[in-house]
């Protein structure tokens, strides 16, 4: 994550180089295409960072809950992998039989004995469909307000009243890869029981009772939202660095001191117990920090007033990724085992990102990158490796948009303009300034999809009121977990899907505590979280039913699909059911009407409220 004093608003797109979009999974459960995410564009004159990305998504099949004569029929789609590049297992299913105004119970399906091919990108590999069906009957109406979030209603009602807003699913946009978000290590710390756990991994990946997550992003060391500074090859421990950096630890170029344990303490037991209830999830991955070995200095003022020193300088903050060949090898190797040591464990990474942020230093673990070695890392190093273990590379993930004159869009049009590099990049991931830029309708970065792989985070420190541009939800007593958080989380996920046209979209933090900080040694940034963990019990915040509202019901392999009237982002899923996710940001209205698939219905639409309607014709 990246946060500055004050990038100005741009937008970030990612785009997969072989192919420029995903294809929805068929019944076999085949899906071809790349992935997508999209980030929120924020208001703020103050850049930050944004959404996490993943590549394409299997297709998680689930037509909305009946009414009257609700039908349960299936076809039970295989999931597997195949496409130019990455390319998704998909889920397919049938829907059930309409009645009334009710849309037939759906069943979601884990696909046969896992026929699907495996497969994603270039590199031809991956994992083959996993088996288990899964029966989800969702509600065709689900409205959420302050202090009423959530509701469901178990039909709908059918209108002859002029529609407030009209979805027109024959104008389709880009297809869509799924929802996300990323596994740090102070999330699962904050998690403190079995029921904590259980609270938390429903909430979050279950298909029937939760937000049906289909990404998650692993950091590969240490995220600002570790519990400490590391990498999976220290050689030494987190020193207060001298100012010949006489004191840095040494090299190990050949990795002998790699190691997977950290992972095993806090990373891998989230992901597992994840998978547990998403047998399905996807996973792509991202380093804040190399090795501190492979860089030269380190960030020496603060991020929160440049003018002054850092408050505790450290080798894992800032810093310039070094660019012999020996250390570029030896992360490209880097990079393949934290992949081969993932798979041991049952967890496939399809998707790697060379830096998050290479072009922000912070004082927390960063690292920044020149042109010239980032295209040689990704051509030369990064590529190849990763092709041999059958993982795409993300253009990634880019959130400096020009902010202290260094411009991540810089970066990305120096790889796409060196074949051999552009070759290997399937996908680009935008968060913050880039993907504020995209949505602003800057031109995109090639014929690539775009992920938006990190949601702002609020409670922007460096923001003093909102007559500056900034945001509502700024500079908080503690993380802005509230209602005006949620409005402005809407408009990032709206603007960044209907204008940025991102192919997924990525939460940052799923879990923290109330008060929300990171690592970060300079700046007091109380940031948000999808779940609060609070005194034994999960709760979830405002923002949490926003992507809610979105990902348990849209299925990765939809379509984007166009809506007229009122503030509204609409879909069509692989089995032709219409979702509509509608925002009303005034007085409340209860004849508010959608029409979609021919027909109309009527609902009461709360004030400063949020409405999910799904219906198959």
């Amino acid at each position: 994550m990246i946060r500055l004093h004050s990038i100005s608003s741009l937008g970030l797109l990612f785009s997969l180089v072989a192919c420029s979009g995903v294809s929805a999974p068929d019944p076999s459960g085949h899906a071809g295409g790349a992935g997508g995410g999209s980030a929120g564009r924020a208001s703020s004159a103050a850049g930050a960072n944004a959404g996490a990305g993943a590549p394409a998504s299997g297709g998680r099949g689930a037509t909305g809950g009946g009414g009257a004569n609700s039908g349960s029929a299936t076809s039970g789609g295989t999931a597997g992998a195949v496409g130019a590049c990455c390319s998704a297992g998909g889920r397919s299913s049938g829907a059930g039989a309409t009645g009334g105004a009710g849309t037939g119970g759906a069943r979601e399906t884990g696909g046969g004995a896992g026929t699907g091919a495996a497969g994603i990108g270039a590199a031809g590999t991956g994992t083959a469909g996993m088996t288990g069906d899964v029966t989800v009957t969702l509600p065709p109406l689900v409205t959420s307000a302050d202090g009423a979030y959530w509701k469901t209603y178990a039909a709908l009602t059918t209108a002859t009243a002029t529609a407030t807003v009209t979805v027109n699913d024959t104008s389709p946009a880009q297809k869509w890869d799924g929802f996300g978000g990323a596994f740090n290590e102070l999330g699962w710390s904050y998690l403190t029981s079995k029921d904590m756990q259980d609270q938390a991994l429903t909430l979050l990946f279950s298909a029937s009772d939760g937000a049906a997550l289909a990404w998650g992003r692993i950091p590969i060391g240490a995220s600002d939202y570790a519990v400490s500074r590391y990498t999976d090859d220290d050689t030494g421990t987190d020193v207060t660095p001298k100012s010949d950096e006489s004191n840095r630890p040494p090299e190990d170029a050949s990795l002998a001191q790699f190691s997977l344990d950290r992972d095993a303490q806090k990373l891998i037991p989230y992901i597992k117990a994840a998978q547990a209830k998403n047998p399905k999830l996807r996973f792509w991955a991202s380093p804040w920090t190399p090795p501190v070995w492979m860089k030269t200095g380190y960030k020496t003022n603060s991020g929160a007033d440049g003018t002054e020193s850092a408050k505790k300088p450290s080798y894992f903050d800032g810093g310039n990724m070094k660019s012999s060949a020996a250390d570029l090898t030896a992360y490209a190797q880097y990079y393949a085992r934290f992949v081969s040591g993932y798979k041991d464990q049952g967890i496939a990474i399809e998707v790697v990102s060379p830096q998050n942020e290479p072009g922000y230093d912070q004082n927390y673990p960063s690292c920044l990158w020149d042109a010239a070695t980032y295209v040689s890392f990704i051509g030369q190093y990064l590529g190849p490796a990763m092709k041999a273990a059958g993982v795409n590379v993300m253009l990634g993930t880019l959130s400096n948009a020009g902010d202290g004159g260094r411009s991540d869009v810089d970066l990305a049009n120096a790889v796409l303009a060196d074949p051999t590099a552009t070759s290997f990049v399937s996908v680009v991931g935008a968060q913050w300034g880039v993907l504020d830029w995209i949505d602003d309708g800057m031109t995109k970065l090639g014929s690539l999809p775009v992920w938006a792989t990190e949601h702002k985070c609020g409670n922007y420190p460096w923001c003093t009121s909102t007559s500056n541009g900034c945001p509502s939800a700024y500079n908080a007593s503690e993380a802005p977990n509230d209602q005006a958080y949620a409005e402005e989380s809407w408009y990032y996920l709206r603007d960044a899907i209907t204008k940025g046209k991102v192919t997924a979209y990525n939460a940052w933090n799923m879990v923290l505590d109330k008060a929300g900080l990171g690592i970060d040694t300079t700046r007091d940034w109380k940031q948000n979280a999808l779940l609060v963990a609070d005194a034994g019990t999960v709760h979830p915040t405002p923002a949490y039913y926003v992507f809610r509202h979105f990902s348990q019901y849209v299925v990765p392999g939809a379509t984007v699909v166009g809506t007229t009237g009122g503030d509204a982002v609409a879909f069509k899923n692989p089995d032709g059911s219409l979702v509509a996710v509608m925002f009303n940001g005034g007085a409340a209205d209860a004849n508010y009407v959608v029409a979609l698939g021919g027909k109309k219905f009527q609902f009461a639409m709360p004030s400063h409220g949020w409405a999910t309607v799904k219906y198959k014709p």
